[in-house]
């Protein structure tokens, strides 16, 4: 495609996954304009080389493809729908591509609003962390209009590394993601109850990280988040909240379908638990920390 025809891209929150999807876009050679809350967000990725707008609508103006990168369902529609919002001005049959995390039914009800204006709406949230979005080798789990996917699929190319294309409506891109949080939840959680009991248990826990890495008791969460706990660093990658937020997604979900899910629901106090002690937006691992102060147990970095 020559450089000319390239749509230009807005990129609507510059966290630590917005900031490096807005990266990738700008490394494919895309013209790409970022919006935060932090005006100091904008002014890093300005100074990186990308463009910067005060408000969603500005930032919107000039974009083919809108990438909105925020925590959740109510920021999302304020994203699109609220004072400056970007449906005030993004050119009909542009395309908004909604990562965050959301009840299924709340990304059909932004679609079909979003659709009869004249717009495309993708529901695509996204998986892998900041390092793998700077990368743009993210996961990305989209489901809409054939419409959409056409419209969008400059970014997702220059964003994921593996792209799945899981139906032609909005909701079923938010329903996969919910089943992987809800594994990811529970993973996290029990992996910060394993290296803190065995904390207890006097057990050298880099040689239990060493074992269990290399058993069938692994996960991918324990190889990633147990070496947080290591190293006493809790450093917010994933925040606490975030799965105070989504496991109780899941249980809104659960609830409506009437279907059980007492081990997520045990996840999700924990993970209440740990932001109610005061951690909320350490990173997640800091369950095991939750853990270790119940207990009486001590963990690298905290004090005896």
């Amino acid at each position: 495609m020559p450089e000319s025809a390239k749509p230009h891209i807005a990129v609507i929150g510059l966290g630590s996954m917005g900031f490096g999807m807005a990266t990738s876009l700008r490394r494919a050679g895309f013209a790409v304009t970022g919006c935060d809350v932090s005006g100091d967000a904008v002014a890093r990725f300005v100074a990186d080389g990308g463009g910067g707008a005060d408000t969603p609508a500005l930032a919107a103006k000039a974009a083919d493809i809108v990438v909105s990168v925020v925590v959740n369902a109510a920021q999302t529609e304020t994203i699109l729908f609220g004072k400056d919002g970007v449906a005030e001005t993004l050119a009909r049959d542009a395309v908004f591509i909604s990562s965050a995390t959301m009840d299924p039914d709340v990304a059909r009800r932004l679609a079909k609003q979003l659709e009869a204006t004249g717009r495309h709406y993708l529901d695509a949230p996204i998986s892998g962390g900041a390092q793998r979005a700077a990368q743009g080798e993210l996961t990305i789990l989209a489901s809409g209009s054939a419409a959409a996917f056409a419209k969008a699929r400059p970014a997702l190319d220059a964003m994921a590394a593996k792209l799945y294309e899981l139906g032609d409506a909005a909701g079923q891109g938010a329903a996969f993601k919910m089943i992987n949080q809800l594994l990811a939840g529970v993973h996290i959680a029990a992996a910060s109850e394993a290296i803190t009991f065995a904390a207890k248990q006097g057990l050298d826990i880099r040689k239990v990280y060493e074992v269990i890495t290399a058993s069938a008791g692994n996960s991918w969460m324990f190889e990633n988040r147990v070496p947080h706990v290591l190293d006493g660093d809790y450093t917010p990658r994933s925040a606490v909240e975030i799965f105070v937020k989504d496991l109780g997604i899941i249980q809104d979900m659960a609830r409506t379908a009437k279907f059980p899910v007492p081990v997520a629901a045990a996840a999700l106090q924990m993970f209440l638990m740990t932001a109610a002690s005061g951690m909320g937006r350490d990173d997640d691992a800091s369950v095991a920390r939750m853990y270790a102060r119940v207990t009486g147990t001590h963990l690298p970095g905290e004090p005896k």
